[in-house]
């Protein structure tokens, strides 16, 4: 059974080892639930973005739990930003889509949530990246440059797999070249 949840945002993530809400992670997750997860979200991606037309944009979908409920969230944006009517519709073309997938991928009863990706919208491709040259952004690395595996600044360039940022260290402003392979997690930031 699918039940219908329309949101402005979200406030959790599913990577691939953890849950997170609201900035509190639980228990890993099994290897077979996070393969579950994965298989889900691409059968569904397979499916959403044919329908997902311009002026609108995929950004990403999640699948996951949130205490009891099951929650499919399918990140959309557009240019000027997604209104509370774009959400409807898009959840009123995008449902039926979804029940068209056999077998049933879903083991259970989930909310299907349509969202803007918010403020701090992730960066997931190279091209999302590149969009953002100019931009403050987040940054998570896999190995630390300079000792730092986390950078927050502004996104200078984006040229050859690398991104130049420009970040304040302590007082002084700084500039670092970090290659696109050591980039775990980048999203878009809200400076301060």
């Amino acid at each position: 059974m699918l039940l219908l949840y329309i949101s402005w945002q979200t406030c959790y993530t599913v990577s691939k080892n953890m849950r997170k809400r609201g900035g509190e992670i639980s228990s890993p997750l099994a290897y077979e639930e996070v393969d579950a997860i994965a298989t889900i979200v691409e059968l569904v991606r397979k499916v959403v973005e044919p329908v997902i037309q311009e002026p609108f944009e995929l950004v990403d979908i999640e699948y996951g739990k949130i205490g009891s409920d099951m929650i499919l969230s399918i990140f959309v944006d557009k240019p000027e930003g997604i209104t509370l009517n774009d959400t409807a519709d898009l959840t009123e073309m995008i449902s039926p889509v979804l029940d068209t997938i056999k077998p049933d991928p879903f083991p259970e009863q989930y909310f299907l949530e349509i969202t803007s990706p918010g403020l701090e919208r992730p960066l997931k491709t190279k091209d999302a990246v590149a969009g953002a040259v100019g931009k403050y952004i987040h940054v998570g690395l896999y190995q630390a440059i300079d000792k730092q595996k986390v950078f927050e600044g502004t996104l200078l360039a984006f040229e050859e797999d690398e991104l130049t940022m420009e970040y304040m260290d302590k007082t002084r402003k700084k500039t670092v070249q970090i290659p696109y392979s050591l980039v775990s997690k980048a999203r878009l930031a809200v400076k301060l």
